[in-house]
Protein backbone atom coordinates (compact mmCIF):
# COMPACT_ATOMS: atom_id res chain seq x y z
CA UNK A 1 0.00 0.00 0.00
CA UNK A 2 1.19 3.21 -0.99
CA UNK A 3 2.35 5.51 2.31
CA UNK A 4 -0.41 8.43 0.80
CA UNK A 5 -2.94 5.65 0.83
CA UNK A 6 -2.39 4.37 4.22
CA UNK A 7 -2.28 7.97 5.54
CA UNK A 8 -5.83 8.68 4.07
CA UNK A 9 -7.31 5.52 5.57
CA UNK A 10 -6.27 6.07 8.97
CA UNK A 11 -6.92 10.16 8.67
CA UNK A 12 -9.62 11.67 11.54
CA UNK A 13 -11.42 12.76 8.16
CA UNK A 14 -11.96 9.73 7.06
CA UNK A 15 -15.34 9.27 7.37
CA UNK A 16 -16.19 13.27 6.66
CA UNK A 17 -18.33 13.74 3.88
CA UNK A 18 -16.02 13.37 0.59
CA UNK A 19 -17.81 15.97 -1.65
CA UNK A 20 -16.98 18.53 1.29
CA UNK A 21 -13.67 17.87 1.27
CA UNK A 22 -13.19 17.55 -2.40
CA UNK A 23 -15.38 20.69 -3.12
CA UNK A 24 -13.03 22.61 -0.26
CA UNK A 25 -9.47 21.71 -1.77
CA UNK A 26 -11.06 22.26 -5.15
CA UNK A 27 -12.32 26.03 -4.75
CA UNK A 28 -9.05 26.87 -2.61
CA UNK A 29 -6.49 25.44 -5.30
CA UNK A 30 -8.80 27.17 -8.05
CA UNK A 31 -8.88 30.56 -6.34
CA UNK A 32 -5.12 30.42 -5.24
CA UNK A 33 -4.35 29.74 -8.67
CA UNK A 34 -6.17 32.71 -10.03
CA UNK A 35 -4.76 35.37 -7.65
CA UNK A 36 -1.34 34.11 -7.60
CA UNK A 37 -0.37 36.00 -4.48
CA UNK A 38 2.00 35.69 -2.25
CA UNK A 39 0.26 37.27 0.91
CA UNK A 40 -2.74 35.18 -0.16
CA UNK A 41 -0.84 32.46 -0.90
CA UNK A 42 1.00 32.02 2.21
CA UNK A 43 -2.00 31.96 4.38
CA UNK A 44 -4.06 28.66 2.49
CA UNK A 45 -0.47 26.93 2.48
CA UNK A 46 -0.45 27.39 6.59
CA UNK A 47 -3.85 26.29 7.40
CA UNK A 48 -4.02 23.77 4.98
CA UNK A 49 -0.95 22.43 5.93
CA UNK A 50 -2.56 22.92 9.75
CA UNK A 51 -5.68 21.07 8.57
CA UNK A 52 -3.37 18.31 7.24
CA UNK A 53 -1.22 17.74 10.50
CA UNK A 54 -3.63 18.45 13.46
CA UNK A 55 -7.08 17.87 11.76
CA UNK A 56 -6.62 14.75 9.91
CA UNK A 57 -4.14 13.29 11.95
CA UNK A 58 -0.84 13.20 9.58
CA UNK A 59 2.16 13.18 11.35
CA UNK A 60 4.26 15.75 10.77
CA UNK A 61 7.14 14.11 9.92
CA UNK A 62 5.40 12.16 7.10
CA UNK A 63 3.89 15.34 5.62
CA UNK A 64 7.19 17.12 5.46
CA UNK A 65 8.36 14.46 3.29
CA UNK A 66 5.54 14.25 1.30
CA UNK A 67 5.83 18.20 1.50
CA UNK A 68 9.75 17.55 0.29
CA UNK A 69 8.93 16.12 -3.00
CA UNK A 70 7.74 18.99 -4.70
CA UNK A 71 9.96 21.19 -2.87
CA UNK A 72 12.90 19.98 -4.95
CA UNK A 73 11.58 20.51 -7.90
CA UNK A 74 9.86 23.98 -6.96
CA UNK A 75 13.19 25.53 -5.95
CA UNK A 76 14.75 24.60 -8.86
CA UNK A 77 11.84 26.11 -11.24
CA UNK A 78 11.83 29.44 -9.08
CA UNK A 79 15.79 29.66 -9.82
CA UNK A 80 15.32 29.28 -13.49
CA UNK A 81 12.34 32.01 -13.34
CA UNK A 82 14.58 34.10 -11.45
CA UNK A 83 17.60 34.30 -12.90
CA UNK A 84 18.72 35.54 -16.14
CA UNK A 85 21.75 34.99 -18.28
CA UNK A 86 22.28 38.36 -20.45
CA UNK A 87 25.17 40.84 -21.45
CA UNK A 88 24.19 43.92 -19.64
CA UNK A 89 23.30 43.31 -15.69
CA UNK A 90 19.81 43.96 -13.23
CA UNK A 91 19.87 45.95 -10.03
CA UNK A 92 19.51 42.91 -7.57
CA UNK A 93 22.77 41.19 -8.63
CA UNK A 94 25.23 40.42 -11.16
CA UNK A 95 27.61 37.48 -11.56
CA UNK A 96 29.70 37.85 -14.27
CA UNK A 97 31.73 35.30 -16.74
CA UNK A 98 33.12 36.28 -19.37
CA UNK A 99 30.96 38.97 -21.57
CA UNK A 100 28.03 37.44 -19.83
CA UNK A 101 26.22 37.77 -16.34
CA UNK A 102 24.35 35.56 -14.54
CA UNK A 103 21.87 38.23 -13.01
CA UNK A 104 18.19 38.87 -11.74
CA UNK A 105 15.37 41.85 -11.58
CA UNK A 106 13.37 42.80 -8.61
CA UNK A 107 10.00 42.27 -10.93
CA UNK A 108 11.97 38.48 -12.23
CA UNK A 109 12.69 37.31 -8.34
CA UNK A 110 8.94 38.53 -7.08
CA UNK A 111 7.45 36.64 -10.09
CA UNK A 112 9.86 33.43 -9.08
CA UNK A 113 8.63 34.03 -5.42
CA UNK A 114 4.53 34.52 -6.17
CA UNK A 115 4.54 31.01 -8.71
CA UNK A 116 7.05 29.01 -5.94
CA UNK A 117 4.13 30.06 -3.35
CA UNK A 118 1.11 29.60 -5.57
CA UNK A 119 2.52 26.18 -6.48
CA UNK A 120 3.44 25.18 -2.55
CA UNK A 121 -0.47 26.74 -1.71
CA UNK A 122 -1.77 24.53 -4.41
CA UNK A 123 0.29 20.85 -3.83
CA UNK A 124 -0.77 21.72 0.08
CA UNK A 125 -4.82 21.89 -0.84
CA UNK A 126 -3.96 18.51 -3.11
CA UNK A 127 -2.06 16.67 0.13
CA UNK A 128 -5.03 17.33 2.48
CA UNK A 129 -7.69 15.90 -0.44
CA UNK A 130 -5.43 12.99 -0.35
CA UNK A 131 -4.10 12.36 3.03
CA UNK A 132 -8.01 12.62 3.99
CA UNK A 133 -9.64 11.03 1.57
CA UNK A 134 -9.26 7.46 -0.01
CA UNK A 135 -9.67 7.24 -3.62
CA UNK A 136 -12.70 5.14 -4.13
CA UNK A 137 -14.43 8.01 -2.41
CA UNK A 138 -13.20 10.68 -4.74
CA UNK A 139 -14.21 8.74 -7.66
CA UNK A 140 -16.91 8.49 -6.35
CA UNK A 141 -17.84 12.49 -6.32
CA UNK A 142 -16.63 12.09 -9.38
CA UNK A 143 -19.55 10.12 -10.56
CA UNK A 144 -22.03 11.86 -8.61
CA UNK A 145 -20.54 15.27 -10.59
CA UNK A 146 -21.41 13.08 -13.71
CA UNK A 147 -17.89 12.94 -14.56
CA UNK A 148 -17.74 10.27 -17.90
CA UNK A 149 -17.89 6.76 -16.81
CA UNK A 150 -14.82 5.02 -19.42
CA UNK A 151 -12.76 8.01 -17.26
CA UNK A 152 -13.57 6.87 -13.69
CA UNK A 153 -13.22 3.23 -14.75
CA UNK A 154 -9.69 4.01 -16.20
CA UNK A 155 -8.70 6.08 -13.13
CA UNK A 156 -9.79 2.76 -10.80
CA UNK A 157 -7.86 0.25 -12.86
CA UNK A 158 -4.80 2.34 -13.10
CA UNK A 159 -5.17 2.98 -9.50
CA UNK A 160 -5.21 -0.38 -8.15
CA UNK A 161 -2.54 -1.15 -11.34
CA UNK A 162 -0.09 0.63 -9.18
CA UNK A 163 0.08 -1.26 -6.15
CA UNK A 164 0.04 -4.30 -8.12
CA UNK A 165 2.95 -3.24 -10.65
CA UNK A 166 4.81 -1.74 -7.78
CA UNK A 167 4.88 -5.03 -5.38
CA UNK A 168 5.66 -6.88 -8.66
CA UNK A 169 8.65 -4.26 -9.68
CA UNK A 170 9.50 -4.69 -6.32
CA UNK A 171 9.89 -8.82 -5.66
CA UNK A 172 11.76 -8.62 -9.32
CA UNK A 173 14.36 -6.02 -7.75
CA UNK A 174 14.94 -8.55 -4.62
CA UNK A 175 15.51 -10.93 -6.93
CA UNK A 176 18.31 -9.26 -8.73
CA UNK A 177 20.26 -7.91 -5.68
CA UNK A 178 20.26 -11.24 -4.08
CA UNK A 179 21.96 -12.43 -7.28
CA UNK A 180 24.38 -9.29 -7.56
CA UNK A 181 22.33 -7.77 -10.10
CA UNK A 182 23.75 -4.28 -9.22
CA UNK A 183 27.44 -4.88 -8.67
CA UNK A 184 28.45 -2.27 -10.82
CA UNK A 185 27.04 0.63 -12.70
CA UNK A 186 26.83 -1.57 -15.95
CA UNK A 187 25.21 -4.32 -14.45
CA UNK A 188 22.78 -1.81 -12.78
CA UNK A 189 21.48 -0.32 -15.92
CA UNK A 190 21.34 -3.72 -17.42
CA UNK A 191 19.30 -4.88 -14.64
CA UNK A 192 17.02 -1.93 -15.06
CA UNK A 193 16.28 -2.39 -18.45
CA UNK A 194 15.30 -6.38 -17.55
CA UNK A 195 12.76 -4.83 -14.59
CA UNK A 196 11.09 -2.29 -16.86
CA UNK A 197 11.00 -5.17 -19.76
CA UNK A 198 9.66 -8.54 -17.00
CA UNK A 199 7.22 -5.72 -15.66
CA UNK A 200 5.68 -4.72 -18.96
CA UNK A 201 5.53 -8.54 -19.99
CA UNK A 202 3.93 -9.25 -16.32
CA UNK A 203 1.35 -5.95 -17.20
CA UNK A 204 -0.28 -6.64 -19.92
CA UNK A 205 -0.66 -10.71 -18.63
CA UNK A 206 -2.51 -9.32 -15.91
CA UNK A 207 -4.41 -6.74 -17.52
CA UNK A 208 -5.26 -9.94 -19.92
CA UNK A 209 -6.45 -12.33 -16.89
CA UNK A 210 -8.32 -9.19 -15.14
CA UNK A 211 -10.52 -8.29 -18.09
CA UNK A 212 -10.77 -12.01 -18.61
CA UNK A 213 -12.21 -12.21 -15.23
CA UNK A 214 -14.42 -9.26 -15.66
CA UNK A 215 -16.02 -10.94 -18.51
CA UNK A 216 -16.56 -14.09 -16.58
CA UNK A 217 -18.35 -12.05 -14.14
CA UNK A 218 -20.77 -10.46 -16.62
CA UNK A 219 -19.16 -7.02 -16.58
CA UNK A 220 -21.19 -4.50 -19.14
CA UNK A 221 -18.99 -1.62 -18.98
CA UNK A 222 -19.78 -0.27 -15.46
CA UNK A 223 -17.90 -1.16 -12.33
CA UNK A 224 -19.87 -0.99 -9.05
CA UNK A 225 -18.33 -0.05 -6.25
CA UNK A 226 -20.18 -0.20 -2.71
CA UNK A 227 -19.82 3.23 -0.88
CA UNK A 228 -20.74 4.47 2.22
CA UNK A 229 -23.44 7.14 2.54
CA UNK A 230 -22.41 10.13 4.65
CA UNK A 231 -24.14 12.85 4.34
CA UNK A 232 -22.65 16.57 4.79
CA UNK A 233 -23.01 18.24 8.13
CA UNK A 234 -24.66 21.85 7.65
CA UNK A 235 -21.83 23.49 10.35
CA UNK A 236 -19.12 22.00 8.28
CA UNK A 237 -21.10 23.21 4.80
CA UNK A 238 -21.70 26.96 6.64
CA UNK A 239 -17.53 27.43 7.67
CA UNK A 240 -16.15 25.89 4.07
CA UNK A 241 -19.07 28.65 2.44
CA UNK A 242 -17.92 31.22 4.29
CA UNK A 243 -14.30 30.51 4.10
CA UNK A 244 -14.34 30.33 -0.24
CA UNK A 245 -16.20 33.54 -0.23
CA UNK A 246 -13.73 35.29 1.80
CA UNK A 247 -11.19 33.54 -0.26
CA UNK A 248 -12.73 35.17 -2.97
CA UNK A 249 -13.29 38.26 -2.21
CA UNK A 250 -9.75 38.64 -1.38
CA UNK A 251 -8.77 37.22 -4.80
CA UNK A 252 -10.59 39.52 -6.68
CA UNK A 253 -8.95 42.40 -4.01
CA UNK A 254 -5.55 40.95 -5.13
CA UNK A 255 -6.59 40.88 -9.04
CA UNK A 256 -8.20 44.64 -9.22
CA UNK A 257 -4.68 46.17 -7.59
CA UNK A 258 -2.72 44.24 -10.43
Amino acid sequence: MLIIDKLSYQSKLRYVNAGEKFFFSLATLILCVIARSAALCLPVLALMSLLTVVKSGTPLRRYLQLMAIPLAFLIINSLILGLSIRQTPLEVFAIPFGSWYLTASRETLLYSIRVFVTAMAAVSCLYFLSCSTPMTDILQVLKKLKCPKLLIELMLLIYRYIFVLLDCAHSISIAQKSRLGNISFRQSLRSFGQLVSALFIQAVRRSGRLYDAMESRCYDGDIRVLSENRPPKKAELALILFFELFLLAMTVIVRCKV
